[in-house]
């Protein structure tokens, strides 16, 4: 099962025992920096967590499977992520 933002801000509140309104507005604000900042290809590096990056890929050719209509697909922007070393240590605790 996957964690939602509403399971993070329901953390946040207990942790750190805050209001639902105020752990919604941090988690928000946290992610909208986030955001901002690999939207204007900023890199976002977490400490102990991961990296995230923006790359960009060229236009190349594509088919479509359902057709086998070849096509050409643009260039653009991607994120990546790649963990840092402790996490990958962390999930790879046997």
């Amino acid at each position: 099962m996957a964690l939602t933002k509403t399971d993070i801000t329901e953390k946040i509140q207990l942790n750190l025992n805050l209001s639902r309104t105020t752990a919604y507005n941090i988690m928000e604000d946290f992610l909208k920096i986030i955001k901002d900042s690999l939207a204007n290809s900023e890199d976002v590096m977490i400490s102990g967590f991961g990296k995230f990056c923006v790359n960009e890929k060229k236009s190349r050719k594509g088919r479509n499977p359902a057709t086998n209509e070849e096509m050409n697909l643009p260039a653009r922007r991607v994120v990546t992520f790649k963990c840092s070393g402790k996490l990958r240590d962390l999930i790879n605790v046997k």
